[in-house]
């Protein structure tokens, strides 16, 4: 007992956290003092219902992928990463055929944060088509329908476009549609050969993206008004790996490139 408590003392005073269920020493980002949401993936099988649910269909952007819900071929853990694949396997779900299947995890209705640090350790998919992705969506829409509660994205990339990775914020006032979002595009040219990881912070007067814990981009909240900064509610987390559509599909897809996988160590919250 005495050897466990000159431990956590020890960790207590480096600024770290021992997540118990899975004995995992986070370090503590400097700023913060709480790990409010982890999942290391270190139990193999399927993710941890009480952290992820599941979006399930054809949903945005004309992609080509259909999301599956707790399907094994699409979504699982093995030897401490979360495996995110896109198939042309050409499914039959709910009597359909689905070319390719694909999957899209999310903290909806389970977790979500006003202000804090996401931290993701992750290797991306690539070829003509592929489109992984970290980002976060308001709960409950305080302002109305996208892109009216806004969007926060922490990591886009698109396979057309290798060795680049991106970051957005969209509002009504800033937003794709109108082609004028908030972006940075970022060069990493192992994205897809090497693990990284992707990291925001989110607060009250700005956001910050890190790559490696360099950080490589800052939008300022520098108008007080929510059609150009909604972001004072909470967000929860999705984690998807899309094929084609509106930006990943741009230049063609690569259908015999599939199957491809999208691997996560680790993401970690904190506040």
């Amino acid at each position: 007992m005495k050897k466990l408590f000159s431990a956590i003392a020890l960790m207590a005073f480096l600024g770290s956290t021992i997540n118990a269920q899975e004995t995992v020493v986070v370090p503590m980002p400097c700023g913060y003092s709480k790990l409010v949401f982890n999942d290391e993936f270190n139990k193999d099988g399927m993710p941890d219902d009480s952290k992820w649910g599941y979006e399930e269909g054809y949903l945005r952007n004309g992609e080509k992928q259909y999301y599956t819900v707790k399907r094994k071929e699409n979504c699982y853990q093995k030897d401490g990463l979360l495996n995110i694949v896109a198939l042309n396997d050409s499914a039959v779900i709910d009597g359909k055929v689905c070319p390719v299947t694909s999957a899209s995890l999310l903290t909806k209705n389970k977790h979500s944060w006003t202000y804090c640090r996401v931290e993701v350790r992750a290797k991306l998919p690539m070829c003509l088509g592929t489109w992984p992705a970290i980002w976060m969506m308001p709960n409950n829409d305080k302002y109305g329908r996208w892109p009216k509660s806004g969007e926060i994205d922490i990591m886009e990339h698109v396979g057309y476009e290798p060795n680049n990775v991106h970051y957005a914020l969209h509002t009504e006032k800033y937003n794709h549609m109108l082609n004028n979002q908030k972006r940075h595009t970022e060069p990493c040219n192992t994205s897809y050969s090497d693990f990284h990881v992707y990291a925001m912070e989110w607060h009250p007067d700005r956001i910050d993206w890190f790559l490696d814990g360099e950080k490589k981009y800052t939008v300022v909240n520098d108008e007080d008004v929510w059609e150009a900064w909604p972001f004072n509610q909470p967000f929860y987390l999705i984690l998807n790996f899309a094929f084609g559509g509106g930006w990943g599909g741009h230049a063609g897809i690569n259908m015999n490139g599939l199957p491809q996988t999208y691997q996560i160590d680790y993401v970690r919250i904190f506040q």
